[in-house]
């Protein structure tokens, strides 16, 4: 028993990450924007989170610190995507290249090591423990005690699906990503609507950081996203951006990385480190798949 409740919260731990990234991901998805520099806005709100953390000995900055980092990779992607009209693709990758190095580079500067800080100065987010619900048997200890950004990420889900389905701002999202053309003539610019979706995928991302770096452990390695934002665009192709679906397939993620924690003994490490970038394989092919019959719809329909 002990060892199932061990490996129902290890995949909530290790699906919260990616489900965070991925909610950021549906958003940019539904307006449009192929989305793949969630990877380096995670590891820099990572590195920011222990920044603020560590310097000023409290988790709420930390979270803070982390959401400020991942919003300067979404407006740096805002300027080349949106305003500047690069590729979406290039400037991702690039985003992703530039937070592995300038993160790498300031925990050298900054704390004057290399490839990981540790520090009983780091404050981690606290987990919370729920009167009652704590008394039930097996569930209690799964439904409590868990770090607070675990219960965030479940309202968070909530309120994506309720913004992307229930309101007008999710209606013009969508809008943004079918025809911006006709959003544009109805008087609603579809560039405000996608920096919007961007702005908000950085806080979720970052959200998504602070998790890796204060709540799932407390410190800060270099890459230590580890593809986690790869795994998040995966979800996020594979379930068209629905935010219920992206639930489950984190779910499945995480539940196939606690497993290979578990299986380590008896399986070689480096076959639970290949699933990311087999996950966003498959991932790209579905995607691609789907683009090669869509324009083949609208040519038909043309």
């Amino acid at each position: 028993m002990n060892v199932f409740i061990g490996l129902i919260n290890g995949m909530i731990a290790s699906c919260t990450p990616i489900l965070l990234a991925a909610l950021g991901g549906s958003l940019t998805y539904y307006a449009g924007i192929f989305n793949i520099a969630m990877e380096g806005m995670m590891l820099s709100g990572a590195f920011f989170a222990v920044l603020g953390s560590y310097y000023f000995q409290s988790w709420p900055l930390g979270i803070l610190f982390a959401i400020l980092g991942a919003l300067l990779m979404a407006l740096i992607f805002i300027l080349f995507s949106v305003v500047l009209k690069v590729d979406e693709f290039v400037t991702g990758i690039g985003l992703n290249l530039f937070s592995l190095g300038i993160t790498t580079y300031l925990l050298r500067q900054i704390f004057k090591v290399k490839g990981a800080f540790a520090n009983p100065d780091i404050v981690p987010i606290p987990r919370l423990h729920i009167p009652l619900i704590a008394d039930i048997p097996i569930l209690g200890r799964i439904l409590s005690g868990q770090n607070l950004i675990i219960y965030i990420t479940v309202l968070a889900t909530i309120l994506t699906w309720y913004l992307v389905f229930k309101t007008r701002f999710g209606l013009r999202l969508r809008a943004a990503g079918y025809n911006r053309t006709c959003l544009d003539t109805s008087g609603v610019s579809a560039n405000r609507i996608r920096i919007w979706s961007l702005l908000i995928c950085g806080v979720l991302c970052g959200l998504a950081g602070t998790f890796l770096s204060l709540g799932y452990v407390t410190l800060f390695s270099e890459n230590m996203s580890a593809g986690r934002g790869w795994i998040s665009l995966a979800a996020v192709i594979l379930v068209s951006g629905h935010p219920v679906g992206i639930a489950l397939i984190s779910l499945l993620f995480g539940f196939s990385d606690g497993l290979g924690l578990y299986l380590q003994s008896v399986l070689p490490s480096q076959f639970t480190s290949m699933v990311p970038y087999v996950a966003t394989l498959i991932a790209l092919f579905v995607y691609s798949v789907r683009k090669r019959k869509q324009a083949a719809l609208e040519i038909a329909g043309g």
